[in-house]
């Protein structure tokens, strides 16, 4: 029977106790929901604290039951859950110019994203602000189109490469945006880089989803939103820093 000698593997056994405590948190943080000393001093700043919703409210002030805090987690209940009313979730305060990191996962079918440069108008908030698509890419029930999967800069730029994990498992994501200039990432993979307002961008709007949404990606600055589209997907270590 193999064992291993405690002090010749130490590396070993130190790596194995670390996945142990840590395997349940983002690979991409020690500890979820929380800022280093280091991201601190950066600017960064938590726009979610992991225990309720302070930092955000509903779009329009609508009433809604389909948001909740689960395990450190903010989830979008399904239709399975119980849910009358719903509504996207929005920041309580406004950005232009900003680096934006999120943990995400979606259920089997689900579909959401997550926008920026948002207004609130009398319409749904993808009217006016670009959307980050967050999606099932196997497990939809639809046929999708490359601009409808994620990391892409929904029914505008199809992402570059196809980064998602399955359904249930956690993707890492970042936006940049510093005035025309948008990046979109997903899993350290770079998925879309383009620039808002060129002719190449007006074109893209005027042939496409939103050549009727005249406010579509026009604002410079607004809120962010966690959509509600159905449910069935759930966030965390969402965290800003403005530049």
């Amino acid at each position: 029977m193999y064992t291993l000698t405690a002090k010749k593997h130490m590396p070993v056994l130190a790596t194995i106790f670390s996945l142990a405590i840590f395997g349940a948190f983002s690979p991409y943080q020690e500890k979820d929901n929380t800022l280093t000393p280091a991201e601190k001093k950066a600017g960064w700043v938590l726009l979610f604290n992991g225990r309720d919703t302070t930092g955000w409210r509903s779009y329009n002030h609508k009433p809604h039951d389909s948001w909740e805090v689960v395990n450190g987690q903010l989830h979008c209940k399904t239709k399975a859950e119980n849910v009358n009313q719903r509504a996207d979730m929005i920041t309580t305060n406004q950005y232009d110019n900003f680096e934006l990191e999120f943990d995400w996962k979606v259920d089997k079918g689900a579909n959401s994203g997550v926008l920026y440069h948002v207004l609130e108008t009398s319409g749904p908030a993808y009217v006016t602000g670009p959307e980050y698509q967050l999606i099932d890419d196997e497990g939809y029930p639809e046929k999708l189109e490359a601009w409808q999967k994620s990391g892409s800069d929904y029914a505008m730029h199809p992402p570059l490469v196809l980064a998602a994990k399955p359904a249930g498992e956690y993707n890492h994501s970042k936006i940049i945006v510093k005035g025309a200039h948008v990046e979109q990432w997903l899993n350290d993979k770079k998925v879309a880089d383009f620039n808002a307002w060129t002719p190449e961008w007006q074109q893209l709007k005027e042939k496409g989803k939103w050549k009727d949404a005249k406010d579509y990606g026009m604002a410079k600055k607004g809120y962010i939103a966690l959509q509600d589209h159905g449910g069935g997907v759930w966030f965390k270590n969402i965290k800003l820093k403005k530049i």
